[in-house]
């Protein structure tokens, strides 16, 4: 493992900067974020308008859902099509990459679903057991 592979991000720099050319970390910088993971399976299900998404994904912001529709266009995984009208309309859907992220996500999905008890146990366990070595 090269020098650059091993060390530790001392900027917001290093951690975004992905001209390193590891396309793992490039990949999972973009998939890896909880707000690109819903849009994906959403918009595998169907095409989205930009309202609707806002609507469905609890908790996100028009900043953080317009920046992560933004960059997910960029890496070209979702498609945006506007159309004129008054007022104006924007679709949101998959590419065709877009869609050969759908069965690992899925898989993910499930297996959280599947294993968020046992996670939620261990933790409890972890701080309970740390809570009497401190306490």
């Amino acid at each position: 493992m090269s020098e650059t592979n091993t060390r530790v991000p001392l900027t917001e720099r290093d951690l975004t900067d992905t001209t390193d050319g590891c396309p793992v970390r490039e990949v999972l910088d973009r998939v890896g974020d909880k707000w690109s993971v819903l849009i994906i399976v959403m918009l595998g299900r169907r095409t989205h308008r930009y309202g609707e998404l806002a609507r469905a994904i609890d908790g996100i912001s028009q900043r953080m859902l317009t920046l992560t529709l933004r960059a997910l266009v960029r890496d070209g995984l979702v498609e945006r099509t506007a159309h004129a009208g008054v007022p104006p309309r924007v679709d949101y859907t998959l590419t065709e990459l877009g869609h050969t992220l759908l069965e690992p996500l899925t898989a993910l999905d499930h297996w959280a679903n599947e294993h968020r008890e046992d996670i939620r146990a261990a933790r409890e366990r972890h701080d309970r057991a740390k809570d009497q070595q401190h306490g």
